[in-house]
């Protein structure tokens, strides 16, 4: 075989190696199904959280990037009480508080009913809220850090004046149960928005559905007996999904965390729904 025909079949090699080459693509292997497989290092991007409406939002949401508190008491992805989207209401205003209480039971037993979210709930309608009326468990669920507790009239056989959202605070299996907001149904609050930062006067509004509602609004703090404001009584609501709006005064706020509690009730009972939100003085 001459020089020339050599020359000949070495450039034809080399031309289809070239082509084989631009073939194989630049986006890496493909995958089973033919496409580009994902680059290392990287993952799909993650899927967004939609709240509910209810007046303790959604206990897996995140904060946007760069306000994220630090999560060291909220296990398994649950955000922080205290952080954006749960707020502390009662018993306890600080983890400091909590994590007191988990010392005294630790040594003595004290106060065991903080870990029942049964009982935290019915202390929370009847020895904060003064609701002495809502004494009954009308509905049960619990899962994992998280409870949603229905409370009714005692004696009543009809369902829950409102659901409250509890979620254990701080850690270990002691952690106590604290009340974060309402899930709401027929009676809403949401102005003033959830964690929002507010001051006196204020005005609180929602959603309501109902016949001759008579709404009224107070405002409260863990370390005060007494309400900070009340409304004046009261205002008149109803309809299907109707908005209501109530402007609420209030003083001697100092704790950080203030719960606003609107009621409406007068056919059986005084009260005979409500609902709560967490709002905050700083």
């Amino acid at each position: 075989m001459n020089n020339w025909l050599l020359f000949r079949i070495s450039a034809a090699t080399i031309v289809a190696g070239l082509a084989l080459t631009g073939c194989s693509g630049s986006g890496g292997s493909p995958n089973a199904s033919g496409s580009p497989s994902t680059a290392p290092g990287t993952s799909a991007p993650p899927l967004s959280h939609t709240p509910t409406r209810s007046n303790s939002p959604a206990p897996t949401a995140d904060a946007p990037a760069g306000t994220r508190p630090p999560t060291t008491t909220a296990p398994l992805g649950t955000p922080p009480l205290g952080s954006w989207s749960l707020q502390p209401m009662w018993p306890f205003a600080t983890l400091a508080q909590a994590q007191a209480w988990q010392r005294a039971y630790r040594s003595g037993g004290h106060q065991p009913w903080h870990l029942d979210p049964e009982q935290t709930a019915l202390s929370f309608t009847r020895g904060y809220l003064g609701f002495e009326e809502i004494g009954r468990v009308s509905s049960r669920t619990v899962s994992g850090r998280h409870a949603r507790i229905g409370v009714a009239r005692t004696g009543s056989g009809g369902g829950a004046a409102a659901v409250l959202h509890l979620v254990r605070y701080g850690t270990g299996p002691d952690a106590p149960w604290e009340v974060v907001g309402s899930d709401d149904t027929t009676f809403s609050l949401t102005t003033p928005a959830y964690g929002s930062l507010v001051r006196s006067p204020m005005v609180t509004g929602g959603r309501i559905t109902g016949v001759d509602e008579n709404i009224r609004v107070q405002v409260r703090q863990p370390s005060s007996a007494a309400p900070l404001g009340t409304s004046p009584c009261c205002t008149a609501a109803g309809g299907t999904d109707q908005p209501w709006r109530v402007p609420v005064s209030f003083t001697g706020a100092r704790d950080p965390v203030l719960t606003v509690v609107a009621v409406t009730g007068g056919h059986i009972a005084d009260v005979e729904r409500f609902t709560v939100t967490a709002v905050r003085t700083r």
